[in-house]
């Protein structure tokens, strides 16, 4: 009769860990800044239909990097989430925070029964009436969850990153201010000093949404020319 080799726990857990970094480090930035006019999310990302970046609700986004299958799965779990408990409670009592408490029974759930750990990390941004208000949590696979304080940088060489969006962020960023920011840090760690618009992903949470357009829903996802534009704006 064979003997099957035993494994500690603790090197179980290390294994899996080690794994799922690996795979996330693989993959290109995503940049969360929180600002005056609200929430900028920024990705590294070419393809103009595989999102790193979506809506969940009224003023919620998503963000990730990583496996897209696997981070795509969670979120579209997310929006069903906050659809039923808007539908079957009030709109208000969907939250972040509320989301973000999902994500991370999924993926601690993921990580320590199956077989294979999701390789994603998880944004989870709700913008709120003034940047003191809003909420910005981080989410790693094995479902540990951090409550972040102005920016989030996920994904690629993260330390990088975040040590240059470290250095020039600060509350009263406008929107186009943040996307600048942030784009200095996706390009921290190579050679070239800038992103085309067609090599990038963004997409904001506008504080000021309801006010200015008359509706709840603060999510806005911006194309080139829309990049392009924000970018030519002086400082």
């Amino acid at each position: 009769m064979t003997q099957q080799f035993y494994v500690s726990p603790e090197q179980l857990m290390k294994d899996r860990a080690d794994f799922a970094r690996k795979g996330i480090a693989r993959g290109r930035s995503v940049v969360v800044v929180s600002c005056r006019d609200g929430i900028a999310l920024v990705a590294e990302n070419p393809s103009p239909s595989l999102h790193k970046i979506g809506e969940i609700y009224d003023k919620i986004a998503f963000a990730a990097v990583g496996k897209y299958n696997e981070f795509e799965s969670l979120r579209q779990a997310g929006v069903r989430y906050a659809d039923v408990r808007g539908y079957s409670y009030d709109r208000e009592d969907v939250t972040a925070r509320g989301l973000a408490s999902v994500y991370a029974q999924s993926l601690g759930a993921v990580f320590t029964a199956e077989q294979k750990p999701f390789e994603v990390e998880l944004a989870v941004a709700e913008v709120g009436s003034s940047p003191d208000e809003d909420h910005l949590y981080r989410l790693t696979f094995d479902g540990s969850i951090a409550d972040e304080n102005g920016f989030i940088v996920m994904g690629g060489q993260a330390d990088k990153v975040s040590e240059a969006v470290a250095a020039g962020w600060q509350g009263e960023l406008d929107f186009a201010g943040a996307i600048r920011l942030a784009l200095a840090g996706l390009v921290a760690d190579k050679e070239t000093t800038t992103l085309p618009a067609s090599a990038i992903e963004v997409a904001v949470l506008d504080r000021g949404s309801e006010s200015s357009r008359g509706t709840r829903r603060a999510f806005r996802r911006l194309d080139d020319a829309d990049i392009t534009a924000l970018l030519a704006e002086e400082n």
